[in-house]
């Protein structure tokens, strides 16, 4: 598929975007509980987690320092599968934890590879 080759920091802007949007939508139903869903307290692990995924999401979708707010997003998402769902079974499909190891492996991508297009900066 060398035709999108020359497309290639158009799609790795759009990912990071698309990436960013669903890693705040988690965080927006921590902390604002909005879309409904959970709403832990603030000042727990869950409450926590939601604050990280709002300013970090927020940077991602923007592309302002995207590089150090993807590796810390893809942290939390390592530490949240090992802590909430590896100890319920191994395979991912079984603990549902897919989402997590994607965009725990997502956002070390975007760390390493950088914002793409569209970013309000490109570092």
């Amino acid at each position: 598929m060398g035709f999108l080759s020359k497309y290639s920091s158009q799609i790795l802007g759009v990912t990071r975007i698309v990436a960013g949007l669903l890693f705040l939508e988690h965080g927006t139903m921590k902390i604002l509980g909005f879309p409904p869903g959970m709403h832990p307290p603030l000042m727990s692990m869950a409450g926590a987690a939601g604050v990280i995924e709002i300013v970090a999401g927020t940077l991602i979708v923007l592309g302002l320092f995207s590089r150090c707010a993807a590796f810390i997003a893809s942290g939390e998402m390592a530490f949240a599968y090992f802590l909430g769902h590896f100890p319920r079974a191994f395979f991912p499909a079984q603990n549902g934890g897919d989402a997590a190891t994607l965009f725990c492996f997502l956002f070390l991508y975007l760390a390493s590879a950088g914002p793409g297009s569209f970013a309000v900066n490109s570092k």
